[in-house]
């Protein structure tokens, strides 16, 4: 396993009888404390919690736990092999439970994990509660080294493959420093099931709403849950355990379900899931650890169809079209809407991509390195009532990678501009240094805008043809957005 690096602490917690002296041995220290009185689960046992002093040698370690019953015995435990490095929560619905196996390039992807021996995996069961837990009700991979077999599990089970190319391009990319990654998501799940009720109650939403779902790639009958349920059972027992930081990638289960109320559920599942790790490991999580996310990426074959992938890639970044930004600190994202697959499958095999920019941007958001994270970014539109174009000026490295005129529209209608079938095509006609100029379709000439957004579909693009990309990284698409007038 590993446990959290300095200058943060660890806690290593666990299950004894009441009130009883437990001690625990790691290299030349040793620690002492009094199991709590109480009882924590139904074998009537308490628990204990120890917080380490800051290791800043990776390991390997050796850790010894040892309680006096109450017969006079003395019970011991040892964790092998232990590094210290940075630990990383993956969670979401199932393009994050999609494991290695199932992407491109698997077989040399699975074939090489045994080159990161530092780096730790750990799988979390499926399974719901209707409140909080501190122990997981299942493990579907204990701890393991990353090797062929730990990363090469079977299909939809485990290693989840933006887990591990997240971590094993930020493992490669901090010069080895250990990583664990510990995978808790769960394929078809909306995020209320993620989010404690306080959140949801921020968010006018109801703790006792039920949700169907057909779990991916599991049995085939459909699974009621109610809200909180995965919160209460696939994150809060990880909420004792000091982490660094957090991935997502979910969004799909709300594209038609609580739309409009994403960038409130999102802001405040961050939120909340900050307060709870910062609360149970006091304030040895950060208050605002490093979360990102996967925006979402595509479905159809068809690039007429609009549906609510659009509104929830807008409301990921909370309404301000990309991150980080104000709103909620610390937050990055890899941009996915450009990685077309399967037109008949939501889960496109393109995930190296995926790995690449979300640690791209973790490592500069994240670990505040100067690195290359993003796409152009919007900074000024410009358009004069009447005229025949719009120019859009972008805050970018060095310049602008235009591959298409394509993907932009405007909208002329007013209030009508709410319904997808009034807005217009707009080309890029010319583009200098970081502006673009688009020429409005002549439906809109000499009327008043309303409205511009860019990749405004479901499936905005063939594979990696986007119109806008950085102009020194090809990999970085600039992110969609939508503007009123």
């Amino acid at each position: 396993m590993v446990l959290q690096r300095a200058p943060q602490r660890a806690v290593i917690w666990g299950f004894g009888e009441s009130s009883k002296l437990t001690t625990l041995r790691i290299h030349n220290k040793i620690y002492a404390t009094i199991s709590r009185a109480e009882s924590a689960n139904d074998l009537g046992e308490s628990i204990w919690s120890i917080i380490l002093d800051p290791v800043s040698d990776e390991g390997p370690y050796d850790i010894q736990v040892t309680q006096s019953l109450a017969n006079g015995t003395l019970y011991t435990i040892t964790i092998h092999d232990v590094l210290f490095g940075d630990v990383w929560i993956c969670s979401g619905q199932s393009n994050m439970q999609m494991a290695v196996v199932d992407i491109f390039n698997a077989t040399e992807e699975i074939n090489n994990a045994g080159n990161y021996p530092k780096i730790r995996v750990f799988t979390a069961a499926l399974k719901p509660s209707d409140t909080p837990i501190e122990e997981l009700l299942g493990i579907v991979e204990n701890w393991s080294v990353a090797s062929p077999q730990s990363i090469g599990g079977p299909s939809f089970t485990y290693m989840s493959a933006v887990c591990w190319l997240y971590g094993r391009m930020i493992h490669e990319a901090l010069d080895g420093r250990p990583i664990g990654l510990i995978a808790t998501s769960w394929g078809g799940t909306a995020i209320e099931l993620w989010m404690p009720p306080e959140a949801l109650h921020d968010c006018g939403i109801s703790s006792n709403e039920k949700i169907k779902l057909q779990p991916y790639g599991q049995s085939s009958e459909m699974v009621s849950l109610n809200n909180s349920n995965l919160f209460n059972a696939m994150i809060y027992p990880f909420t004792r355990m000091v982490v660094y930081g957090a991935i997502w990638y979910q969004g799909e289960a709300n594209a038609g379900y609580n739309t409009d109320k994403y960038a409130c559920t999102f802001s405040k599942m961050i939120q909340y899931w900050r307060q709870t790790w910062n609360d149970r490991t006091g304030d040895l999580t950060d208050l605002d650890f490093p979360f990102g996310f996967v925006q979402l990426s595509t479905w159809t074959n068809t690039s007429t169809v609009v549906g609510g992938f659009p509104v929830i890639r807008w409301h990921q970044t909370f309404d301000v079209g990309y991150v980080p930004n104000n709103v909620v600190p610390k937050v990055f994202m890899a941009v996915a809407l450009d990685l077309r697959d399967d037109p008949n499958n939501i889960h496109p095999r393109t995930k190296h991509d995926v790995g690449y920019r979300l640690s791209r941007s973790g490592l500069a958001v994240a670990y505040n390195q100067q690195v290359e994270y993003q796409g152009p970014i919007v900074s000024s539109v410009s358009y004069s009532s009447g005229s025949k174009t719009v120019n859009i000026t972008y805050t970018a490295v060095q310049n602008i990678d235009l591959r298409n005129p394509n993907g932009f529209e405007v909208c002329c209608q007013g209030s009508r501009c709410k319904d997808d079938s009034l807005w217009v095509p707009a080309t890029v006609s010319s583009k200098y240094a970081l502006t673009i100029t688009l020429t409005i379709s002549s439906s809109c000439v000499g009327q008043q805008l309303y409205g511009l957004r860019y990749l405004w579909r479901e499936t905005p693009c063939l594979f990696k043809q986007a119109a806008l990309y950085s102009y020194t990284d090809s990999n970085l698409p600039s992110p969609p957005y939508i503007k009123y007038f």
